[in-house]
């Protein structure tokens, strides 16, 4: 079975690779929308994958290294795309999340990401 839970952070970045015309390359912000996924067994006792509370206490110090800041300032995040934003959190979260089946990260509400890691 199958579970998620979704967060949001703002974050600021800018894409320092592209051309310098791209409007990305200057500094602006998102509200990101990061949903992470849990696999595993649904435990006859409890009758769930994991706790929800279980998740968000995970997940919440990873997010506050990442909200309401400069992402650019964040080692691993000197070119903070979208696909690396993802990257960057899968790396930090699976350690402490072994369930972890796959990540989604939202930049906009129309434009972002799918990371299943290794």
């Amino acid at each position: 079975m199958e579970i998620f839970k979704q967060f949001t952070f703002d974050s600021a970045h800018f894409l320092p690779n592209v051309p310098p015309e791209h409007k990305c390359r200057q500094i602006h912000g998102h509200t990101y929308r990061l949903v992470v996924f849990i696999q595993g067994d649904l435990d006859e006792k409890l009758g769930w994958v994991m706790d929800f509370t279980d998740v968000k206490k995970i997940i919440d110090p990873i997010l506050c290294q990442v909200d309401h800041q400069l992402l650019n300032n964040i080692a691993g995040l000197e070119n903070p795309t979208c696909e690396l934003i993802a990257i960057w959190l899968w790396n930090n979260i699976k350690p402490k999340m072994p369930k972890l089946a796959r990540i989604e990260l939202h930049e906009t509400p129309t434009s972002g990401t799918v990371y299943v890691g290794t």
